[in-house]
Parts: structure tokens; C-alpha cells; sequence
């Protein structure tokens, strides 16, 4: 199953996660490109909310799999939130068993939760 969080309701699932997984650090997968990259990130969040950031763009992941832990949660992160669903179904079909998908993508997490975070 795949979660739709909001941005505004992320810090309540990192913590479920938390409590769910505790030898785990979950795992904001933003799948945006490089150069998506340079316009916004959450990187200055991650030490705060609790999660580790990784970025691997959506075309690269299934090459990178094996860099991604299957009983780790991990959270997806687009633009808007099309990408990252995408890659969150292929995660799960490749066994992944807690993830989720930021609905709304980064555009969303600016509004929601960090205006600090550019919109593009």
C-alpha cells in the first residue's frame, strides 16, 4: 500500500514511522532532477524532521535500487507529485513495504508546510 501524506501531515507519519520502525531512518526519496534540484530542495529540513534525504532521479532508481533498503520506510518527492508516485509503485513492486508518497510534490511542501522552500 502506498500512503498519500500531505506535507502538512509528514511530521505525523515520520513519527509513526518512528514508533513503527525504530532501528529505521526513514527515507525522503526526492526524485527530481538535478537541475529541479538547484530551484528547491528540503535538504535544510531533514536533520529537523528526523529523516535522511536522498536524491535519485526517477530514470535512475531502477538502476540504484540497490541503494535503497526494502524495510526502511521511504517517502517519494516530486515536483508535483506524479513522478513520485510513479517510482513509489515501482518501489513497492519491487518489495518495499512502507512507502509513500508526498501528495502535491515539493510545490505542495512550499505551501503546506515551508514557504522558505521556492516554488517553481
Amino acid at each position: 500500500m502506498i500512503d498519500q501524506i500531505a506535507p502538512s501531515d509528514f511530521a505525523r507519519w515520520l513519527a509513526d514511522m518512528a514508533k513503527a520502525h525504530p532501528l529505521e531512518r526513514t527515507v525522503l526519496l526526492d526524485v527530481r532532477e538535478p537541475h529541479e534540484l538547484q530551484w528547491a530542495s528540503v535538504g535544510k529540513d531533514a536533520a529537523k524532521h528526523g529523516y535522511q534525504l536522498l536524491t535519485i532521479p526517477m530514470a535512475v532508481v531502477p538502476v540504484r535500487l540497490a541503494e535503497l533498503d526494502p524495510d526502511q520506510p521511504i517517502a517519494c518527492l516530486c515536483h508535483h507529485g506524479a513522478r513520485s508516485m510513479q517510482v513509489a509503485r515501482f518501489l513497492v513492486s519491487n518489495g518495499f513495504a512502507e512507502v509513500a508518497n508526498i501528495a502535491g510534490g515539493i510545490d505542495a511542501w512550499s505551501l503546506q508546510l515551508d514557504p522558505s522552500v521556492a516554488r517553481y
